[in-house]
């Protein structure tokens, strides 16, 4: 029988989106010792994103998909880095995310969320999916939360958005980074099971 963290070595988990959450979550998930990550963004690295997303000065203006891989190497060289640098679109999620146990979005845009969501949803309906929802800001520490709508879960506190007076600052995206990446470890080696879209989780 597997150890819990011999689980963890057999697992592949997908990542969307190489900005604030996925990085930071791709690196704990790194730490935790999972054995195979699926990262994919079109996006490069710049000097702005550097006050919250898990990069290096002397990597602004490389691809994100290669800078995340190599500073995941570095931090965990056993890992598996499948880098994806694309847009993703439907047809992308099912293609490169398809032999994943757990899919995080991490996605800016609302629209990419709900894309992802919906084509998980549709054609994983054996798979997980791990979102972040409300990170802007600071403080306000016990309003994150993660809530399980059947396979979805959600992280964060659903209801701040990024705005001039609420930038999305370091240690707020790296607390719910830190949850979807949690929240996968308890996939993974709970054994969870997907429970047909109603909302099961305990307030």
């Amino acid at each position: 029988m597997k150890s819990k963290l011999q689980k963890l070595k057999g697992t592949c988990v997908g990542i969307a989106g190489c900005g604030g959450l996925g990085s930071n979550c791709a690196m704990a998930l790194a730490r935790a010792g999972v054995g195979r990550l699926v990262i994919a963004d079109f996006d490069v690295v710049s000097a702005a994103n550097l006050d919250r997303q898990y990069y290096f000065l002397d990597q602004v203006g490389q691809k994100k998909v290669q800078a995340l891989g190599d500073n995941l190497r570095r931090v965990n060289p056993d890992i598996a880095v499948e880098a994806h640098d694309l847009r993703l679109g439907p047809d992308e999620v099912r293609r490169i995310f398809k032999d994943c146990q757990v899919i995080v979005e991490a996605f800016d845009r609302a629209d990419m969320k709900l894309m992802i969501i919906e084509t998980a949803s549709e054609h994983f309906p054996d798979k997980f999916i791990v979102a972040g929802s409300g990170l802007a800001g600071y403080g306000n520490n016990n309003d994150l939360r993660t809530r399980r709508l059947g396979s979805l879960f959600i992280c964060g506190d659903e209801t701040s958005e990024v705005t001039e007076d609420l930038p999305p600052l370091a240690p707020r995206v790296a607390a719910v980074a830190a949850l979807q990446a949690n929240q996968v470890l308890e996939i993974v080696m709970d054994d969870l099971e997907p429970a047909n879209g109603e909302d099961v989780w305990d307030e």
